[in-house]
């Protein structure tokens, strides 16, 4: 039995000496090392935070002390430490979630996982607590790629004006975010963790001068002269303290002893306070300490042994388009890249290395980064900003205020759009077409497989005068799907003749739910069904020729992995309607609520957007239609 297994509550923690603690933090490492090799998950950034993690529970009483990590995604060592153990489930339908979750444990208190957010819910908490006459302290423990957020800088603005609060942010710096974390800030952090080196020197300078007897009025003058000179190089604390927040640091993050002295000082401290923490991303762990990528920061299934994934990933969308983004380069000198502090996941690395130049990282500022992309624009580069579709959501006041309003030739790039299952609700991408159909001029295309991926960037970079979007999932791809028709801007995918008495549908499939379509439209057409399968690539605006299929229709069919209320298949009732077209259309997309973690499979299972069940819902509707009640079908 090791010493995890009587950890069932962090006020366990507070029992154990120091080689306990030593031995403790060893295990930790060991069990995230074999579980997250089992499941796939966040490895990197807890093997970094496993000795900070354990002094903070021991110096603070949570839950009535408010821990809050921002991003979540370092909180595995905390559900460890709070009596959450079995990780066999992590990131799967009932097991653990891969972030913070309140209905597993009163210890958490932020879910969402985007980062930057966690001061603003730190100085909100400690206000009202204030205010309310409550006891105990918040501590918000923040990454330094977070810190790239303007979020938190607004946030530290706040902070810093109000001097009554006991508000304590603990920086983990371990350089990264995804990526190493980039800026002026990474620059200022850094310059912070060589004040270790400046005190040294001091001391060495002084040692030599005494070897050699009694230092002269020279010598002390010089010593003087070069201590005003370093510390603005190793000194720039000061631009914490002088905003208002006092600053400890730099601490060493795996080092138990000092931290809780760190921890104690902050928590006897009146005002907010800076306790600014170096760690090691993938600590203690070979090939995550030798990735130089990302340290590990998440990995699927792995052999414990060697880091080597256990199912080698399979040719995806984000691959595609990392190919394509380099030929485009080498033929447009104009283009440029952007990414939100996410180089490699998004695809961009290939381009980066062949135009390094070309590549702009923004930090985890996706607002930012398309106002940057819009002044790009304006100054005549095609800018492609490549961000998560979760993700994009944050961009999207820029989006319209300062790339729309402007109509500058900017193409968004949204990965991991639709659902993405196991990294949960805040991860899913289910919000993008509902929030792209309000934007003014924006055109959003959804290719279905490789060949219409690698078009419809092309057509998105070719325009010059207006935004465009492209959306794609996350995962493997399959092979193209061949064309029977064009109409127009619409791809037709398959057409059956049904039998004389039964009605007319058009299915339309969007996107990556294209091949549904194709197998909704297989069942229905084995059923008797006349059947046109259709899928535009380009879907908002809505095409008109897809409209004109409509009103030729007795059932239009949308399917598509975006909201239901609000997406493609809305805006296409709203056009026919407009048009007099009185089809009726059955949308068929995820429901508007925060869906939990489990795989892509399991969530279209739980949601109907299964072929079958999609197939049976489309015979009932026809069934209950009232404008098919005279079909010769239902006589």
């Amino acid at each position: 039995m090791g010493l995890l297994d009587g950890i069932t509550s962090p006020a366990a923690l507070r029992g154990l000496n120091r080689r306990q603690l030593q031995s403790l933090a060893t295990e930790i490492r060991t069990v995230l090392v074999q579980s997250v090799s089992a499941t796939g998950g966040h490895l990197g950034p807890n093997l970094g935070v496993v000795e900070l993690t354990i002094a903070l529970h021991r110096v603070f009483d949570s839950p009535r002390d408010a821990l809050i990590f921002d991003v979540g995604h370092q909180a595995y060592v905390h559900k460890l430490l709070t009596g959450r153990q079995d990780f066999s489930g992590l990131r799967q339908s009932g097991g653990l979630s891969g972030y913070p979750n309140r209905s597993e444990s009163e210890h958490d208190i932020l879910e969402n996982s985007h980062a930057s957010a966690g001061l603003s819910w730190a100085d909100g908490i400690a206000k009202a607590r204030r205010l309310r006459g409550e006891d105990g302290h918040v501590v918000c423990v923040i990454g330094d790629g977070s810190l790239t957020g303007g979020m938190a800088w607004e946030a530290l603005n706040n902070i810093a004006a109000d001097t009554s609060g006991g508000l304590i942010i603990v920086i983990n710096d371990n350089g990264r975010s995804y990526d190493p974390t980039i800026g002026g800030l990474a620059s200022h952090l850094d310059r912070l963790r060589t004040m270790s080196s400046y005190e040294a020197f001091l001391d060495w300078t002084k040692r030599q001068l005494t070897r050699v007897g009694r230092p002269g009025r020279l010598a002390y003058d010089a010593l003087r002269g070069l201590k005003r000179g370093l510390k603005d190089v190793f000194m720039p604390q000061a631009m914490f303290e002088e905003l208002g927040i006092k600053y400890i640091g730099p601490v060493d993050g795996h080092n138990i002893d000092a931290l809780e002295r760190a921890f104690a000082q902050a928590a006897a401290y009146s005002g907010p306070i800076i306790v600014h923490t170096i760690t090691q991303k993938g600590r203690g762990y070979v090939p995550a300490e030798t990735d130089v990528s990302d340290r590990f920061h998440a990995v699927g299934k792995i052999h414990p042994e060697t880091g080597l994934p256990i199912e080698p990933s399979r040719f995806g969308w984000t691959s595609v388009f990392a190919d394509e983004m380099v030929q485009i380069g080498r033929e447009r000198d104009d283009v440029v890249a952007l990414t939100a502090a996410m180089l490699a996941p998004v695809g961009l690395a290939p381009f980066a290395k062949e135009f390094p130049d070309r590549v702009f990282d923004v930090g985890i500022a996706e607002l930012h980064g398309a106002a940057t992309a819009a002044g790009m624009s304006y100054a005549g580069l095609h800018p492609v900003f490549a961000v998560y579709a979760s993700f994009w959501n944050r961009a999207f006041d820029s989006v319209l205020m300062d790339v729309a309003l402007h109509r500058q030739g900017v193409t968004f790039v949204l990965d991991r759009a639709g659902v993405t299952g196991d990294d949960g609700p805040s991860h899913n991408g289910q919000w993008d077409l509902a929030l792209s159909k309000i934007v003014p001029g924006l055109a959003v295309a959804a290719p279905r497989d490789e060949s219409t991926l690698r078009a419809a960037l092309r057509e998105a970079i070719a325009t010059d005068d207006a935004p465009t979007l492209v959306r794609y999932p996350k995962g493997p791809l399959g092979e193209d799907l061949p064309v029977v028709d064009r109409v127009g801007a619409v791809d037709v995918l398959a057409r059956t003749s049904g039998q004389t008495d039964h009605a007319k549908v058009l299915i339309v499939g969007v996107g990556a739910m294209a091949a549904t379509a194709l197998d909704v439209g297989e069942r229905l057409g084995s059923r008797g069904y006349h059947v046109q399968v259709a899928s535009p690539v380009w879907v908002l605006p809505v095409p008109t020729e897809l409209v004109d299929m409509a009103g030729e229709a007795d059932l239009v069919v949308t399917i598509e992995d975006g909201l239901a209320d609000g997406g493609v298949g809305t805006m296409l009732a709203s056009r026919c309607a407009a048009s007099g077209i009185t089809t009726p259309t059955r949308v068929f997309g995820l429901p508007t609520q925060f869906i939990a973690h489990a795989s892509r499979d399991e969530v279209f299972e739980s949601t109907d957007l299964k072929p079958a069940a999609i197939a049976d819902a489309v015979e009932a509707a026809l069934v209950a239609t009232p404008a098919l009640a005279d079909h010769p079908r239902f006589d």
